[in-house]
């Protein structure tokens, strides 16, 4: 249960909040609007690959931290050559000088540099919540939308939920036309491998429940950005619930340090191929 120095009432997405606006709108405007109750022992784990991020890894913290909803952050330092390290460390001292039971906070840390895809299956061994989503440690995607994408999970429709950049609906920054091409091509690809029907099969954000991801983690083996259509072939091999909805993103570039590359694309096309064939 959420500790009692939390005033339920008070708390977005609680039994109370849900009842009262349940009680103004109705429940069907509730659920048009994607208003909604998250049970008070649910625990989402934030999985939070970083590498060389020491400029956006402290507002991306609060920025975690503000959503209302319990959760830990699992955040997996993977050898940075900046000073992301310190960061995270003095983050730690404040943790522990101040706990928060909203949000609690776990750091592991990498000895060599082993890429975005270690990064994540060493976070999907470290977490403990009833859904775990990826969270890259840069700015691109928006925490605060994690209520929308838990939405198919809480009411029990979806085993995994895709946050697309390319269904609409949400703002965009406008920036390389073939890197999107790219992004469409190989989603497209892995469309066809999988029979799934994916706008954004690389995208970072990815939900899963708990059991859906249980099966899954400790098969995983790629390092870098291959994670994306290997956790893509998985989840279509295992037959589970996707549902795909859309979210903003706000794209730096190569100069603010995007790490992807067109190297990591054949990549993906190998990834493809191969899981597709085999598990």
């Amino acid at each position: 249960m959420i500790s009692p120095e939390f005033d339920d009432k008070a708390l977005p997405y609680s039994q109370r909040w849900y009842q009262a606006l349940e009680e103004t709108l109705g429940q069907a405007a509730c659920r048009q609007l994607g208003l909604y109750a998250i049970p008070d022992d649910f625990l989402l784990s934030v999985v939070i690959p970083i590498y060389n991020e020491e400029r956006t890894l402290r507002v991306l913290i609060d920025r975690v931290r503000a959503v209302p909803i319990r959760k830990e952050l699992v955040l997996v330092e993977d050898c940075s050559k900046d000073n992301t390290r310190e960061i995270l460390r003095e983050l730690e001292r404040e943790a522990a000088a101040n706990p928060d039971p909203m949000n609690a906070i776990s750091v592991t840390y990498h000895e060599v540099n082993r890429g975005k895809g270690a990064a994540v299956r060493t976070g999907f061994s470290k977490a403990k919540g009833d859904a775990i989503v990826i969270q890259d440690a840069d700015l691109e995607y928006n925490p605060a939308e994690y209520p929308r994408l838990l939405h198919p999970i809480i009411d029990g429709s979806a085993d995994v939920v895709y946050g697309s950049r390319f269904l609409g609906g949400q703002e965009h920054r406008v920036l390389y036309f073939w890197h999107s091409v790219g992004n469409k091509v190989l989603t497209m690809l892995s469309n066809g491998f999988t029979n799934l029907n994916l706008t954004d099969m690389e995208t970072c954000y990815k939900v899963f429940t708990r059991n859906a991801l249980a099966d899954i983690w400790p098969t995983l083996k790629q390092d870098r950005f291959g994670i994306e259509p290997e956790l893509t072939a998985k989840i279509a091999r295992r037959r589970l619930r996707v549902f795909e909805m859309s979210v903003s993103y706000h794209g730096r570039t190569y100069q603010e340090g995007k790490h992807i590359g067109m190297k990591d694309g054949f990549q993906a096309i190998l990834c493809i191929l191969r899981y597709w064939w085999k598990d």
